[in-house]
């Protein structure tokens, strides 16, 4: 899986529940709610004051260190 700022956090969650603890080092606590899994990363990232191109480069980094 690549991830963009458009990919929406349910879908990289449903991928690897384990991309949660990049969503949690920056404050998104609330993954479990059905409207934050709806969002794009780049629309939470926005509303958390945060980077998503750094989040989004990440969480590829830990998808690149799978294979």
């Amino acid at each position: 899986m690549t991830v963009t700022k458009d990919s929406l956090i349910g879908d990289v969650l449903d991928y690897d529940v384990n991309t949660a603890e990049f969503f949690f080092a920056i404050g998104m606590h609330c993954l479990g709610c059905p409207s934050s899994r709806g969002e794009s990363i780049e629309q939470a990232c926005a509303v958390h004051g945060t980077d998503a191109d750094e989040l989004v480069a990440k969480i590829n980094d830990y998808f690149a260190g799978k294979q």
